[in-house]
């Protein structure tokens, strides 16, 4: 049980039907297709639909009460004992829903935003978590308005530890997601230029992940990246914690390395580490869940063992085996510059391929800046890259970048899905090593799955 519509009634005193009787809400859902006994139904109002619409289909798949937009009148088909809560705002009413839920349950609460990294982080930080407490974690993405208050609406009430992904576009989003969790302790992954088209700049990327501490515990700690130059003003400041690679961090990583299929590095304790995640940047990625977990109480074995059995959200640097024992790595999730040329530069490292080809589609919403970033991705791309590919509207520039520069590499273009699968037969070989990066609009997992299962 979550709790019973006469708690519903206390926090939405305009109601109607049964609302004050203790009717059992085992779960909460906005889609009325789900089939659910004793579940609140929430109705969305979107774009271009309107949940209130679908109210009938959501009480025979099992709901036993309604959120009610009070604007909108209720159908003449609504049985009269059934519980209706009025309120002037869904999707409000959602928020504060999970926010005095969350009050309730009171659970430890880790809030974990930052440009790239934010769902990798938060499946290390859950492993790590997972081997002392019962922890209740985002799934999947659900990490905005709407998703985090689901996430929170969707724990257990013996949760102990809660672990929510906070995502933004814009200003003012973290600060609301902050305000609903109330979060012990936030981690920032990184400022790079995901929604820079609305932001700004990195500077004001920077200022819309820092509104995760706006809401913070007066005793709580705040862990970022010790590297980054724009999160530099707060160093000094008494809750943060820093991590990274250069010897003025709290946290300092040494000794990273690369293996075929995991990466192992130490801290300066001494303490040694492996993760079943390729790239410099998941070293960083683990060393907040184990600072984490230091300050949760969780010690070293514990840390190593959970990072090690790590189970990933899937897209995210997936290794797979396609025709004819090619190696491929679905990183197909999304991508900013940042991520993109993390990605790279692994691919550069990894060893036992003669073939290394770079497929790499449009990183969307940069806005003005998409031209010059996606220039910039051609940087990091050198020998032992042979091969680079590339689909898209803004992508060209990184092929046509690798052109100019480094025309030792082989460099095309596609306009055409079917062109670029044609293209990629000459690599479907056990030596060959295909990344697969853009961001999700693009939906490159189709192209793998298309690649393994007509090659």
């Amino acid at each position: 049980m979550l709790f019973t519509t006469n708690w519903l009634s206390r926090l939405f005193t305009e109601f109607s039907g049964s609302a004050a009787e203790e009717i059992v809400i085992d779960e909460v859902i906005t889609d009325s297709r789900a089939e659910s006994a004793k579940s609140l139904f929430i109705p969305i109002i979107g774009d271009n639909f309107d949940g209130h619409d679908y109210v009938k289909q959501a009480i025979n798949n099992g709901a036993a009460a309604v959120l009610w937009d009070k604007g909108i009148e209720l159908p003449e088909f609504m049985p009269t004992d059934f519980p209706v809560f009025f309120v002037d705002d869904t999707i409000a009413a959602l928020q504060k829903t999970a926010s005095h839920y969350r009050a309730e349950i009171n659970p430890i609460v880790i809030g974990i935003t930052g440009s790239n990294g934010k769902t990798t982080t938060k499946d290390l930080v859950a492993a790590v978590v997972q081997s002392t407490y019962r922890a209740h974690y985002t799934d999947g993405n659900f990490n905005n308005h709407i998703g985090l208050p689901l996430t929170i609406l969707s724990m257990k009430r013996d949760t102990e530890v809660l672990i929510l992904e906070m995502g933004m576009s814009d200003f003012g989003e973290i600060d609301l997601l902050s305000k609903i969790a109330k979060p012990d302790y936030a981690i920032i992954t990184n400022i790079g230029e995901s929604h820079i088209e609305y932001l700004g700049s990195r500077k004001g990327i920077s200022s819309a992940k820092l509104e995760i501490m706006n809401s913070l515990k007066d005793d709580g700690y705040v862990i970022i990246d010790g590297d980054e130059d724009l999160l530099k003003h707060i160093h000094k400041q008494k809750n943060v914690i820093t991590c990274g690679f250069t010897i003025h961090n709290d946290v300092l990583i040494k000794n990273v390395d690369i293996k075929l299929n995991h990466t192992t590095f130490e801290l300066a304790d001494g303490s040694e580490y492996s993760v079943p995640l390729l790239g410099k940047h998941h070293a960083l990625n683990a060393a907040y869940a184990i600072t984490l977990g230091k300050q949760l109480g969780i010690d070293q074995e514990k840390c190593q063992k959970a990072l090690q059995s790590l189970k990933l959200t899937s897209m995210r640097f997936e290794m797979i085996k396609g025709p004819n024992d090619v190696s491929i790595i679905n990183d197909a999730y999304n991508a900013s510059p940042t991520s993109m040329k993390a990605a790279i530069e692994v691919v550069k490292q990894m060893e036992g391929f003669t073939d290394k080809v770079l497929i790499l589609g449009d990183v969307l919403e940069l806005g003005k800046y998409s031209e010059e970033l996606h220039r910039s991705v051609a940087e990091v791309i050198d020998i032992p890259i042979n091969t680079v590919l590339t689909y898209g509207k803004d992508a060209e520039n990184i092929s046509t970048a690798v052109k100019k520069n480094k025309s030792y590499i082989h460099c095309n273009h596609f306009t055409s899905k079917e062109e670029l699968i044609d293209a990629l037969q000459d690599h479907l070989n056990k030596d060959s090593l295909l990344l697969f990066k853009a961001s999700r609009g693009l939906k490159f997992e189709l192209l793998i799955e298309e690649i393994i299962h007509t090659s």
